[in-house]
């Protein structure tokens, strides 16, 4: 035994081991360590799971929180909270290019981890320290004393630390993970280890926000604010930390080139070129070496003006443009012509969104009806939300694993829903849950009325909750449907090359939606009320009418059906390909624009 340990021990060896010798003794560990693969994927997971259940589990009762400790209007709150969401969805956008164009994803994530967990911190303090929130209000008659503006900057600054560190975290964690399956060789088991990471991933996804929807939200409701925003500052901690223990483990990609300045190139050069005309010779257009598109396609053909060569030193010999501010390539024109083709189709999901946003309005019809399981336990207000989550859970399971194999045999042939067709399905039964909605709160406030609750807010109508799962369950269709495909749609019919930008679109609509969903509150609030008329939004439910609002959105989402139909038919066929097999293809740049075939516009494609 002594004798095998003398071989790996050089300073048993009788003779001083030389500076040289010892050097390369202390390298050979870490030269043989190995980065990345299966060993990083519990902290990536972890950090993100963390993260989702710290936010989530934020959202719920925030409602309660501002109306309450803040005394806020309900219309104020619920603007807050939509400008809130609308940071949330819109900074991974800026992360994204962050990341991809500056600092690189693993100092994206770090650096997101760490402003989350202070937007935590401060929330709690929010909570901890008495006069971080208005006092409360004296019995005596005397008038409640309001939000001071110091008091009110503090909550938005924790609002905003989070959104700041979502915005770090979202866009990159799961390319991040991807990137740690990707050593350079050629791994043949590297398709199966993807999906593996992918379908934990997203498992884990899931069952995070059902846990922030049903323990944290509980916490909230039975120990207070307190303990309810001190255990997620606490797992955003744990989040941070599990990101950074694993750092020497990770394979760290470069940054690459910034698509956005492509796209500024792009509009630049062809702005320049206005007063050109369009060749009529092929190689007058400046293209990558290689077997990519040669020709810029017919449509949006202003564009093509930016990859025409007007003289032969616009090219290096080696076929990289001499000036990038004067020639682009027909790669580069075609990216944003992609972009610019699907924009219209994305504006449709805006809508579906604003009805997702909703959170606010089934808070309060539910804190109003009978909650109650069995008579000892009611599920919070704040935890209805789960019910979206499952819907959506079991949704996609069945039409994976049932429908489509059933579809398939019956057929005898593989069959699939096009991504296109199933975002129109889902506009569609979005509408269909705003006029559910509609009815459940018109039901519920004629038998508020008739109990002789109009004037209390806070008492409880003989009525069951659980009717609100009829809603929640279609709105989790809804997103099933519309989100899934509209991400599917983006990846298919978007070059490789702006995969981060279709993995960012929907977010952006949701961010978007957030905005507008603001201006449509606001709008109601104050065209529906007037001397002695309440608002259909009032902050006491039963005078107000929250059915009239609810058939208000049911009737816009309509109206975009409609001109969904209208995109899809301008927009022609759509690609359809497989998203995995997508995100397995070499690099953005080993790869090259599929040429799509010339074809006239088919209302069969939606």
């Amino acid at each position: 035994m002594e004798q095998e340990m003398a071989e790996f021990l050089p300073l048993n060896r009788g003779s001083k081991m030389e500076d040289s010798e010892r050097q390369t003794f202390s390298l050979i560990p870490i030269k043989s360590r190995k980065k990345g693969g299966l060993i990083t994927m519990p902290f990536i997971i972890a950090n993100e799971a963390l993260e989702n259940v710290a936010s989530y589990g934020l959202l719920p009762n925030m409602t309660f929180y501002l109306m309450r400790e803040y005394r806020m209007g309900f219309t104020t709150t619920q603007n807050l909270l939509f400008f809130w969401s609308a940071a949330t969805n819109f900074l991974p956008i800026v992360g994204a290019v962050v990341a991809d164009s500056y600092l690189g994803r693993f100092l994206t994530i770090g650096l997101g981890s760490i402003f989350s967990f202070l937007g935590t911190v401060v929330l709690w303090l929010t909570a901890m320290i008495p006069k971080a929130r208005p006092p409360p209000c004296n019995q005596l008659g005397q008038a409640c004393k309001s939000t001071t503006t110091s008091q009110y900057m503090l909550l938005v600054f924790s609002f905003l630390l989070m959104s700041i560190g979502a915005g770090g975290i979202r866009p990159c964690s799961l390319a991040f993970g991807a990137n740690q399956f990707d050593n350079g060789g050629s791994n043949p088991k590297k398709h199966t280890v993807l999906e593996s990471f992918f379908a934990w991933y997203y498992t884990s996804s899931i069952v995070s926000v059902l846990i922030a929807l049903t323990g944290i939200v509980y916490l909230q409701d039975r120990l207070g604010w307190k303990i309810g925003f001190g255990v997620p500052a606490i797992l955003m901690f744990l989040s941070a930390l599990f990101f950074f223990l694993a750092s020497p483990f990770y394979i760290k990609p470069k940054v690459r080139s910034n698509v956005f300045a492509s796209f500024k190139q792009v509009l630049v050069v062809a702005c320049k070129n206005r007063k050109l005309r369009y060749p009529n010779q092929n190689s007058d257009y400046h293209h990558k070496n290689g077997s990519g598109p040669q020709v810029p396609t017919d449509k949006l053909r202003f564009l093509n003006k930016a990859c025409i060569i007007k003289s032969p030193e616009d090219v290096k010999l080696n076929g990289v443009a001499a000036n990038p501010w004067n020639v682009c390539t027909v790669e580069q024109v075609e990216e944003l012509k992609a972009l610019i083709r699907v924009m219209p189709l994305w504006s449709t999901g805006i809508m579906i969104s604003i009805n997702l946003s909703q959170s606010s309005f089934p808070l309060l019809q539910a804190q109003s009806m009978n909650r109650h399981l069995t008579k000892g336990f009611q599920i919070p207000a704040g935890s209805f939300g789960m019910f979206l989550m499952v819907a959506l859970t079991i949704w996609v399971l069945l039409y994976d694993r049932v429908m489509l194999p059933l579809a398939s045999k019956i057929k005898g042939r593989p069959v699939r829903l096009k991504p296109i067709v199933r975002m129109g399905l889902g506009i569609f039964v979005s509408c269909m849950s705003m006029v559910v909605s509609g009815i459940i709160e018109h039901i519920r406030r004629r038998r508020a009325i008739s109990e002789g609750l109009l004037n209390n807010s806070q008492g409880l109508v003989e009525m069951s909750a659980m009717w609100l799962i009829i809603p929640n369950s279609l709105n989790g269709i809804a997103e099933a449907l519309n989100a899934i495909g509209a991400t599917e749609f983006y990846y298919s019919d978007l070059p490789k090359s702006m995969s981060s930008i279709a993995s960012a679109l929907y977010g952006l609509g949701m961010a978007v939606a957030n905005l507008l969903a603001s201006v449509v509150l606001s709008a109601v609030d104050k065209y529906t009320k007037g001397e002695g008329k309440e608002s259909w939004i009032s902050s006491n439910i039963n005078k107000g009418h929250y059915e009239y609002y609810y058939w208000l959105l049911a009737l816009m989402t309509g109206f975009n059906l409609l001109y969904f139909l209208v995109c899809c038919w301008q927009y022609g066929p759509s690609v359809d390909v497989d998203i995995t097999m997508r995100m397995m293809e070499p690099s953005d740049d080993e790869i090259d624009l599929p040429q799509k075939k010339k074809s006239t516009p088919d209302l069969n494609s939606c």
